[in-house]
């Protein structure tokens, strides 16, 4: 029961783009300096990529996203730096054919915000605060809707569903409840299901009971978990020497992943002991800024080994191919 994506950007403006997070951490931490290539992996409408081509006239980026109506309004808003970013539709979990072969091994730093814009959240789908048809399909070629699943799969395929991605405590009865209701009507619209949820989980503290089962719908439908593995292995294989690996995540189940990635990984050491978070004048100022947490990574040199990191530098610079 596949339903047509809402018109994409229809009401954002690009100029209306929202703040980025943490984004002087990451200017900071990314270490630009003359030949930097940077890519960023969830370009998203271009705020962070905006000011790390501010930060020095001679860094380019290239900027992936798997939205393709955020891609539109970025290359828009972005489009005084001309040939210094280039834009590439995909996701990020591909970065190893989204990136020219010949620049494997030799890209500077990689930036992934693992966030959404507030544009994304109305007309995804992915709010239950407007109403809006049960998309949450990040890249429209996707196949499977939040509709799909909530009207098609299980009482147990949903609740085991809703724990492991939301870790929701009341997610067989949250499943019930969504399982009874589909068999009386399709369930197509985000409030109707926010209507079943709060009807079978009312509300603890200020968190509204749909608040977990959505969130682990949209990693189900855009399987975040799956790509943001393989997107950090890619970005692993393509740093540089010396080349920085920067994640912002938002919830715990993807703060989990990238932090054992990297304590993990024989090549990467981790840059930040503590995870980098928001001070409290950028969380009063941007709400959004309060979960983010920003760990980072750098590549061991080849020849010397994560021991000698403090003296490793950057080898050659990127390929024409991946200038743009």
């Amino acid at each position: 029961m596949n339903k047509p994506l809402p018109p994409t950007g229809s009401s954002l403006r690009p100029d209306r783009a929202h703040e980025p997070v943490l984004v002087t951490d990451v200017v900071a931490h990314l270490k630009l300096t003359e030949a930097t290539f940077v890519v960023d992996a969830t370009l998203g409408l271009g705020g962070h990529s905006a000011q790390i081509l501010d930060a020095n006239p001679q860094v380019k980026v290239i900027g992936i996203d798997r939205d393709p109506g955020a891609l539109k309004l970025a290359s828009e808003r972005l489009a005084s730096y001309g040939s210094r970013l280039t834009t590439r539709h995909g996701n990020f979990a591909e970065l190893l054919t989204l990136i020219p072969k010949a620049a494997h091994g030799k890209v500077d730093a990689i930036l992934m915000d693992l966030g959404l814009s507030s544009w994304q959240l109305a007309e995804r789908g992915f709010s239950f605060q407007t109403e809006a048809p049960l998309d949450f399909r990040l890249d429209p070629d996707d196949e499977r809707t939040a509709a799909d699943i909530v009207n098609e799969a299980s009482e147990g395929e949903l609740a085991d569903l809703l724990y492991q991605y939301g870790e929701e405590r009341r997610s067989r009865r949250i499943a019930k409840a969504i399982v009874d209701s589909a068999k009386e009507a399709p369930i197509d619209t985000t409030q109707r299901l926010a209507k079943v949820i709060q009807s079978a989980a009312h509300r603890q503290g200020r968190l509204h009971p749909a608040t977990k089962s959505f969130q682990a719908l949209r990693i189900a439908v855009n399987d975040e978990l799956g790509s943001l593995q393989r997107g950090l292995a890619a970005a692993e294989q393509i740093l540089a020497p010396g080349g920085r690996l920067l994640v912002i995540s938002f919830h715990s189940l993807e703060d989990r992943l990238v932090k054992e990635f990297i304590n993990t990984s024989k090549s990467l050491r981790k840059v930040n002991k503590k995870v980098i978070q928001a001070s409290r004048e950028e969380s009063q100022r941007n709400p959004r800024a309060r979960s983010a947490k920003l760990r980072v990574a750098e590549k061991a040199s080849n020849s010397k080994g994560l021991a000698d990191y403090g003296r490793t530098k950057r080898s050659e610079a990127a390929p024409s191919s991946l200038r743009g």
